[in-house]
């Protein structure tokens, strides 16, 4: 299985040599599935696409520190590539911003939320079974830092999980599209570097609690599983 992956940002220089690219992170986190998998990556945010969709069996659309709603030519590409994707029924899972774009294009609504940042690890509840979650859960942590949030769900989809938070944590449309607002590429460590670094942005008692909510549960290598098992084919 071949698995393209568009990357939409990426991470600092001063974080690289700990932490990696952008997929990297997905390719560790991925490939621990132990399908196999062969990546290739596409920096969208410098133009460069797949010559064929029909290149990869599924896309992984990555976070990126812009708004879905910026005036940028590359988001503006992203754009139609992701309609072209979505007209061939082609697997696509977004990520953050992924899901956000996803959400924004197809009729949903996306916007700088009222609830402010979020970071840390945060609990969503499922709120619909699909036969790709396996093993069948109630809720699960994923780390998260975001600021603007899907508040109206696109055309079709379906909610699969919901936080106090985060009402449209995780999304289907149809068997193609899967979207998630949590990081499952995203460490503990990772996490905390950012949240450091944003201090001044966070305040403290969003930082603080962000870095508290570090002690949770994360269930990551999980939902990895469940994002291979949906560009595998397993139903949705």
């Amino acid at each position: 299985m071949r698995v393209g992956i568009l990357q939409a940002d990426s991470v600092l220089p001063q974080f690289q040599k700990e932490h990696g690219d952008y997929p990297d992170m997905f390719c560790r986190i991925l490939g621990d599935a132990g399908l196999g998998i062969e990546f290739e990556t596409y920096a969208v945010v410098n133009g460069e696409y797949p010559i064929n969709p029909d290149a990869c069996d599924g896309y992984v659309i990555t976070g990126s520190k812009k708004s879905v709603y910026d005036d940028e030519p590359w988001i503006k590409d992203l754009s139609d590539y992701i309609r072209q994707l979505h007209g061939r029924r082609k697997k696509m899972v977004g990520i953050c911003f992924g899901h956000q774009l996803v959400a924004h294009l197809l009729g949903g609504k996306t916007e700088a939320a009222s609830q402010g940042w979020g970071v840390g690890i945060h609990q969503s509840r499922i709120v619909q079974k699909k036969d790709f979650m396996d093993p069948a859960v109630e809720d699960f942590g994923l780390i998260v830092s975001h600021r603007d949030q899907v508040t109206e769900l696109p055309v079709g989809a379906q909610l699969l999980a919901a936080s106090e938070f985060c009402p449209n944590a995780m999304f289907v449309i149809d068997d193609h599209i899967l979207a998630l607002q949590g990081h499952p590429e995203f460490t503990r460590e990772y996490a905390l570097e950012l949240m450091q670094m944003r201090a001044e942005l966070l305040g403290v008692n969003i930082l603080h609690a962000g870095i508290e909510s570090l002690q949770h549960e994360l269930h990551s290598d999980m939902v990895s599983n469940w994002i291979v098992r949906f560009i595998a084919g397993d139903p949705a």
